[in-house]
């Protein structure tokens, strides 16, 4: 009869350990939230809008008139920049698109030259160079030659999108207070337009030498004794105050 006492004890001890696990289970479980679509969206706005590198083109548009086949000044000076910034940052060839059963064809092939002429001379190879004729979509709109090249670009957004309400209707986002979706994007989408060089982004740039002239007048005015700072004949020239004198 002792024995079926303890055994009964025990067996009540042991129920009153399970029910106190459940009940800690039940209180944990209550301040555990389920994740969401809306949890999975990083706070950070470089994570929710980050800038990434791509390869894109850069394009140029020269307008050539019916009856004009040679380039203006304006538009040699387009092409010619057009060059120097090729050598700088291109990733490929120039590609030449040419129109062709246009009432500017003639006149478009004609400035053709010119335009290779210009590239070459500012240091395009002409194995770099590929011309290739088009048939523009609209024939009504003036059909025009493009320089085109490859090149690393910074990308970010697209901005505007609003997967959720920022007022109290939704009551997922509102509760969260989470940065809402379009926060920083406009400012990385500006940022990835401003970058000169879209690879500063990821790595800085190699050294270069200094600039040896002026270190070598500092640093003789300082083998002499002298003062290395820059004297000015006039410190007062340009001012447009008084105040300090």
């Amino acid at each position: 009869m002792t024995f079926v006492l303890r055994a009964i004890a025990g067996s009540g001890r042991n129920i009153a350990r399970a029910a106190a696990v459940a009940a800690l289970a039940a209180m944990l479980a209550a301040c555990f939230k389920s994740p969401d679509a809306y949890d999975a969206i990083p706070n950070d706005y470089r994570l929710r809008h980050p800038i990434t590198l791509q390869e894109g083109n850069r394009t140029v548009e020269i307008f050539v008139g019916t009856n004009r086949g040679s380039l203006n000044a304006r538009q040699r000076a387009d092409v010619l920049a057009f060059a120097h910034v090729w050598k700088r940052e291109s990733t490929g060839g120039v590609l030449i698109d040419v129109p062709a059963g246009t009432p500017n064809e003639h006149a478009a092939a004609d400035a053709l030259h010119e335009v290779q002429s210009i590239l070459a001379a500012a240091g395009v190879p002409a194995e770099e160079m590929a011309v290739r004729p088009y048939r523009p979509q609209n024939p009504t709109r003036l059909a025009t030659i493009r320089l085109a090249y490859p090149r690393i670009t910074a990308e970010a957004g697209p901005c505007g999108l609003w997967p959720h309400d920022l007022g109290p209707t939704d009551v997922v986002a509102w509760d969260s207070n989470k940065p809402y979706w379009n926060f920083g994007c406009a400012t990385q989408r500006n940022l990835a337009a401003m970058v000169d060089n879209p690879t500063d982004l990821v790595q800085p740039r190699g050294e270069v030498a200094a600039y040896t002239a002026r270190r070598s007048v500092v640093l003789d005015k300082y083998r002499k004794g002298e003062g290395t700072a820059t004297n000015y004949p006039n410190n007062n020239q340009g001012r447009i105050s008084n105040i300090g004198q």
